[in-house]
């Protein structure tokens, strides 16, 4: 693990998958159980930095990955980020994910989780559908499209996250939630998903709304933390 970034906390490693190679950035402790962080639509910003760094000092304590599923490539404003989304090869980002397990039980992880926001939770699920090496997932407000996974084939338990007040209709909204519920109950895997009142779609984000959010965050990263100390 060589490449420390600027702000010293994360190292920069180089992952193989087939043909290709990507970065990552891992921070946390080491040999400890790891969680995938994956990113929301914007790219690897500061918002996933700060969410790995948070969840890398949960419990006992995590190693956390960022896989760069845009290689390199942020967004600053919302027409860009929706363009490098709807640009983004889904299952290519899947084998991103799974090389990223995979590297990370090859470096001292006895079991992995997978996390992510907004476009990240959307894979996170189709992770625990589609990687048999997910130990388990924490999924925040997005839902994957009925092309790329079903979740009532989930293989790994997933815990998932949504705000009443989201106006994404399908993806994660209220109407999506549930019925991501309802196909995580025809599976049999072990599910929970919760619904927050008053939030609206990024509530975990750092924002002049997150003030009034500050209770369902903590009650979210609650959750979070005994779901993954239950399932790594």
């Amino acid at each position: 693990m060589a490449g420390a970034d600027a702000a010293g906390q994360f190292q920069k490693v180089r992952i193989q998958r087939e043909d290709t190679a990507f970065d990552a950035y891992v921070v946390g402790k080491q040999n400890a159980p790891g969680v995938v962080v994956l990113q929301e639509w914007w790219g690897l910003n500061n918002q996933v930095k700060n969410h790995a760094i948070h969840i890398s000092q949960l419990g006992d304590g995590y190693t956390a990955l960022i896989p760069d599923l845009y290689r390199g490539k942020v967004a600053l404003d919302a027409a860009e980020a929706r363009h490098l989304m709807e640009g983004l090869d889904w299952k290519g980002a899947i084998r991103d994910i799974q090389a990223s397990v995979q590297w990370l039980k090859k470096n001292g992880s006895p079991k992995v989780g997978v996390t992510g926001y907004c476009m990240g939770g959307a894979l996170a699920i189709a992770s625990g559908v589609l990687v048999p090496e997910v130990d388990a997932v924490v999924a925040f407000y997005g839902t994957p499209s009925s092309e790329l996974a079903d979740p009532s084939r989930a293989l790994a338990p997933i815990q998932a996250h949504f705000g009443e007040l989201d106006t994404y209709v399908g993806f994660a909204d209220v109407t999506a939630a549930k019925s991501l519920e309802e196909k995580l109950k025809s599976c049999g895997v072990a599910h929970e998903v919760h619904i927050y009142p008053g939030c609206s779609h990024a509530f975990m984000n750092t924002s002049p709304e997150a003030l009034k959010n500050q209770g369902a965050i903590d009650l979210a990263w609650s959750c979070f933390a005994t779901w993954m100390g239950r399932f790594l």
